[in-house]
């Protein structure tokens, strides 16, 4: 399997911040944007460009998800009840991408699609290869046996720098993880702050 390192990279750089709290982010070494140009844009952002960059690192985080992608799951954070920037992370949180992810069964969230993709990953017994498929509180995901020993598994486990989550259940002997509950914004342990609420002012905006 492939590592999508370069690209991961390129997404910090742009932020200017290590979203993923990756121990070889280049942001750990220049602080400045991309480019010849990068230690000179550092001019103020406007309201619409602390918006969009607020959007663009939470698409980001998720793997870099396709604007239309991210517009759709904004419009059913806007249907549920309750504040649309908690209903937008807790459907995030909810793609399988992102739990196999969370639980370290993999290093990165675009190794978490790739795997997915790859038809290692089980919910509740059935093999979905389907990134964006969405768990339910109870769902019980798990690594396909002959995936177990995979190296990119092996080494996921063993990363110092994340934790898995209390509301996800798992179980490394058994390469096992239960999704206990859809987290609300202070629960998702992100290495950077996240503003949801920015990114609803976007949507409202545009």
């Amino acid at each position: 399997m492939t590592k999508r390192t370069s690209a991961k990279y390129k997404i910090d750089r742009r932020m200017g911040e290590n979203i993923w709290g990756r121990p070889k982010s280049p942001v750990n070494r220049r602080e400045y944007g991309p480019g010849q140009h990068g230690q000179r844009r550092k001019g103020k952002l406007s309201d619409f460009g602390i918006q969009l960059r607020a959007k663009q690192k939470l698409k980001g985080y998720y793997g870099d998800i396709t604007e239309k992608q991210f517009r759709r799951i904004y419009a059913e954070a806007e249907r549920q009840k309750g504040d649309t920037g908690e209903n937008l992370v807790g459907l995030l949180e909810r793609r399988l991408d992102a739990v196999v992810y969370r639980a370290k069964f993999v290093p990165t969230i675009f190794a978490a699609r790739q795997f997915v993709n790859h038809g290692h990953v089980k919910v509740n017994g059935r093999r979905v290869n389907i990134p964006s498929y969405r768990v339910k509180e109870g769902d019980v995901i798990e690594v396909r046996d002959r995936s177990k020993q995979l190296a990119i598994v092996l080494e996921a486990i063993q990363l110092p720098e994340r934790d898995v989550p209390e509301y996800i259940e798992v179980d490394h002997s058994k390469m096992t993880a239960k999704f206990l509950r859809t987290p609300a914004l202070s629960d998702v342990p992100y290495p950077v702050v996240m503003e949801p609420n920015l990114v609803v002012e976007f949507y409202a905006k545009n």
